[in-house]
């Protein structure tokens, strides 16, 4: 199994991923899009603070079952603008996987100016539970510092 598949298999089975970076790990609701995690965040969305500034981040992706660590994968950080080359296929498959959204006629239109849409995309560098600290393998990353 390759790494991409890898990530993109146990992003596919969690509705949450971790996105880890600035020393902190962030909660998101996700949907996996062609070959990356996507993920709307501002405005009225969850939050990201700042994950445009950063070329780089960690995906910390658990089992759905166990939420044990299952893997850590580096991922490059793209912005998607309105009007962009991957601007329709990530928004409406976002669109689609957003659960109780009170705007569904103008979620895309709001996204667009409120918003910062990013693909996460694996770098290939992934990092399997042999070599993840243990003590990480049961818990989930602090919200708050």
């Amino acid at each position: 199994m390759t790494t991409i598949t890898l990530v993109a298999d146990l992003a596919k089975k969690s509705g949450l991923v971790w996105v880890s970076y600035a020393g902190r790990p962030h909660a998101v609701w996700h949907e996996w899009v062609g070959d990356a995690v996507a993920v709307v965040c501002g405005g009225t969305e969850q939050a990201l603070p700042d994950i445009a500034a950063h070329p780089v981040v960690t995906l910390l992706l658990r089992s759905k079952s166990t939420r044990a660590l299952v893997a850590r994968a580096e991922a490059r950080v793209e912005v998607v603008p309105p009007g962009s080359e991957h601007w329709d296929s990530v928004t409406t498959a976002l669109k689609s996987g957003r659960l109780n959204m009170t705007d569904s006629d103008s979620a895309i239109e709001r996204w667009g100016r409120d918003s910062v849409v990013v693909r996460l995309v694996p770098t290939g560098s992934i990092t399997l539970p042999g070599d993840i600290d243990a003590t990480l393998n049961a818990t989930s990353p602090s919200l708050t510092r």
